[in-house]
């Protein structure tokens, strides 16, 4: 049986950690609420690189920043007790079990071993290096450097590889290395960690992975220079891509830069796909669809260069929200059929229409984001899209058009109507099977005061066979088309006109009141015909 690895809290008893009995006097440990570095050294959050972290409790005294303190902690009791365990605990080391053990030993007589002594900086970000180091001994903290702070990211131990980011990508150094202890290392050259990987595609493969899980940081990341442009964080990320505010540097100009993930940038299945969506989506020029501007291939993988979208995602919102107010619901409908249907004519079909794919901003107009699965009317994909907002012939493998969009477009406004997906369940599979084999619950028999347009539309939107769905988005905005005009909606904004208000005074003789009410009530008439109100109050006397 593995022996449990305690946190900080756990070791030093101080009581501060989850549901400890202090945490309501002195609150709870920065280091136990600190996510971020969650499951380094196999901790909870940092609680196994609580000296990593600013404003922990130690001896009763609160903490400064990593930099003041980083020198004390190297003397603490738990700092040495993490260092023993983790130098005694065996890693498996990936790096050279790949390799066949005459070409293992052969690696092992060209390399050189070099030791530093604890405090020593190893990497410095920024530089370009053709080595890498393979840690024989000792750990190493990486290190952001960001607008004059420093800011611990990740811990690195005995068979770990450090300083291989350049060396595979061309790009400086996303972060500064610093010793933490003595330290024996392997001194790995460019050259023939290129060779290597050359004759052993699995060892690239595995390096590659190293390089793709280091970009994707929960901490603060160094400033990247892509061309013309700054990534400085991450403000998003996916199974394939990792998406970054950025900056048109001549510009001055906000930008989102989507960055295929490096692992996936090896694998032509995933390269392709993600080059076509940004063709795609510069060729898609609409108010409702996110827009392109540029595309970089730099450092083995592809960047997409996009508008920067302050909001949030329709998922997101409607995990806060049970349900849309009917005119929001029309109003969203609204835009996302434009986009779609300007998609559509260019003879796109997007084939991932759900919450997470739409964008809305402040002001609630909203974006179609994400065209990584789009594809040409009538193609035929391998179960491309999401299991909860798939159409049936999505799921079937069969070729998708305009109607694919459009079912996964009634599933969704199901969702904002009702406050429940139409198909839900742990079973994935099943799930969509479902979508096969049966139709959506009424609305109706969920919100009974649906308006007929909208539960007609989500009903014929979401059927089973295309033929009974909508045709086109045309055609599925002629259905609401009543409701739009009842809400005062053109192109799913308000077009209802801002109201003022005048205030006077009518100062008058008792003598005169019957004259003055007739042409008061006169005035009225005339302005209701305007479309505007007279309102009158009480008489006072002055």
């Amino acid at each position: 049986m593995v022996k449990k690895k305690l946190n900080c809290w756990e070791y030093m008893k101080c009581e501060r950690g989850p549901g400890g009995k202090k945490i309501a006097e002195h609150g709870i440990c920065p280091a136990a609420s600190e996510d971020t570095f969650d499951g380094i050294n196999e901790g909870e959050n940092a609680g196994r690189v609580c000296w990593a972290v600013a404003g922990t409790c130690c001896g009763g005294k609160i903490q400064g920043t990593f930099a003041e303190k980083r020198v004390s902690c190297t003397t603490c009791d738990f700092y040495q007790h993490v260092q023993k365990e983790e130098g005694a605990f065996e890693k498996i080391n990936k790096l050279f079990d790949i390799l066949p053990a005459k070409e293992r030993e052969s690696l092992f007589s060209r390399m050189r071993c070099r030791v530093v002594k604890a405090g020593e900086r190893l990497i410095k970000q920024g530089e370009i290096r053709d080595s890498a180091f393979i840690i024989q001994r000792g750990s190493c903290l990486v290190i952001v450097e960001k607008q004059g702070e420093l800011h611990p990211v990740d811990h690195r131990g005995i068979g770990d590889i450090v300083g291989v980011t350049s060396i595979l990508t061309g790009e400086p150094q996303i972060a500064h290395v610093d010793a933490e202890t003595d330290m024996e290392l392997w001194i790995l050259k460019a050259p023939m960690l290129n060779d290597i990987s050359l004759e052993h595609p699995d060892l690239s493969d595995f390096l590659t992975e190293i390089v793709a899980s280091r970009f994707d940081s929960m901490r603060p990341i160094a400033d990247r220079t892509i061309s013309k442009y700054i990534a400085s964080d991450i403000i998003g990320r996916g199974a394939f891509s990792i998406v970054y505010k950025g900056l048109h540097t001549d510009l001055n100009m906000p930008v989102a830069i989507k960055m295929l993930k490096h692992d996936m940038a090896m694998n032509p299945d995933f390269f392709a796909p993600f080059k076509a969506e940004a063709k795609i989506l510069a060729k898609l020029n609409h108010q409702n669809i996110v827009k392109v501007y540029d595309i970089e291939e730099r450092y083995r993988t592809v960047f997409i260069m996009m508008e920067y979208l302050t909001g949030n995602t329709l998922k997101l919102l409607l995990q806060s929200t049970v349900r849309f107010s009917n005119e929001r619901v029309i109003s969203f409908l609204i835009q996302i059929c434009n986009g779609l249907h300007h998609a559509h004519q260019s003879g796109i079909v997007h084939q991932d229409i759900k919450p997470g794919n739409i964008f809305i901003l402040p002001n609630d107009k909203v974006k179609i984001l994400d065209f990584g699965l789009a594809c040409p009317t009538g193609s035929e994909n391998f179960l491309a899209g999401t299991p909860f907002y798939m159409s049936p012939e999505q799921v079937r493998c069969l070729p998708v058009d305009p109607r694919s969009d459009i079912y996964s477009l009634g599933l969704v406004v199901y969702r904002m109507v009702t406050g429940r997906k139409p198909f839900d369940g742990d079973d994935l599979w099943k799930v969509m099977e479902m979508r096969t084999e049966c139709d959506v619950l009424d609305p109706a028999e969920i919100v009974p005061d649906i308006p007929g347009p909208l539960r007609g539309f989500i009903l014929k939107a979401c059927a089973r066979d295309p033929n009974k769905r909508y045709h086109n988005i045309p055609e599925a905005l002629a259905t609401i088309k009543s409701l739009a005009e009842e809400y005062g909606l053109v192109n799913g904004e308000s077009y209802k006109p801002k109201r003022k208000m005048q205030i006077f005074y009518l100062v008058h003789e008792d003598s005169v009141s019957q004259m003055v009410s007739a042409i008061v009530n006169e005035l009225s008439t005339k302005m209701q015909h305007m479309g505007a109100e007279l309102k009158t109050g009480e008489l006072l006397d002055l």
